[in-house]
């Protein structure tokens, strides 16, 4: 199983894959398959239904890292700080120690750069494991907008680059990007001793993120323009449980072979 260390030494020698995974069933599947797991606030759209992540609270978050660490023993797990549960250092500390203290989760993840670092530095500095996350950022989305790409001028990379730098000042041991043009991602990438983790930031971060039910076919309703899907898996389960009705209708389940 990946360590801080190790996730750290990847830096300029291998690619990181890491995926995210709201539940045990899935988590044990991609055990060891991912050298990291990100218990994600995106569940609040894929798995909740929800247009957002902002409703996403510090219990949801610990419920769903709970089961994620059942299925996956063999992989480092992220578990992301919902939205208003690091608006200030004591209140960081106090919802991140939750965390530690009701999950096994290997660190936390915190949006947020140069305005965020001290948020940063206090959990670290009170032995939390803490993943930065720079670039379009989904709890900041109502108050921007809209999902905006980062990045786009000189101005904005050098943000970007703040941020990133600020971030690892404070004591990140990695940094996710996301939603950023490929060069400005390059340059953040390139000014960080960190591995950066890239998710719509093109090719030249240390590794990748991916919403499983987005690579895996499973949600329709919106498909970013970063995302490969890999399995078409909404129409298997779709022909699966009309070949289910199909055949429980017409009396062809349960036949000889699933009775007692």
């Amino acid at each position: 199983m990946r360590t801080i260390t190790s996730i750290k030494n990847a830096k300029n020698s291998e690619k990181l894959v890491v995926i995210t995974a709201y539940d045990a069933l899935f988590a044990r599947l991609f055990d060891q398959r991912a050298d990291i797991i990100l218990v994600g606030d995106s569940l609040n759209n894929s798995f909740n239904g929800q247009n957002d992540t902002l409703s996403a609270d510090i219990n949801m978050m610990i419920y769903h890292t709970k089961a994620v660490l059942r299925g996956a023993k063999n992989t480092f797990v992220i578990s992301d700080m919902p939205f208003a549960s690091y608006m200030d250092e004591k209140t960081a500390l106090k919802n991140a120690s939750k965390i530690y203290q009701q999950t096994s989760a290997h660190a936390v993840k915190i949006e947020g750069g140069v305005e965020r670092a001290h948020i940063v530095k206090a959990l670290v500095n009170n032995s939390i494991a803490v993943a930065g996350h720079i670039g379009l950022m989904p709890q900041f989305a109502r108050s921007e907008g809209g999902f905006k790409v980062k990045g786009k001028d000189e101005k904005s990379m050098q943000k970007l680059i703040d941020d990133a730098k600020a971030i690892e000042d404070a004591g990140a041991f990695c940094i996710v990007i996301e939603g950023v043009k490929e060069e400005a991602a390059k340059a953040v990438t390139e000014a960080v001793k960190i591995p950066t983790i890239g998710i719509g930031a093109g090719r030249y971060t240390d590794g990748q993120v991916i919403v499983w039910s987005d690579m895996l076919g499973f949600f329709e309703e919106f498909k970013p323009k970063f995302v490969k899907r890999y399995l078409n898996g909404a129409d298997l389960v779709k022909k699966a449980v009309e070949q289910y009705a199909h055949d429980v209708k017409n009396g062809k389940f349960p036949d000889d072979e699933f009775i007692y």
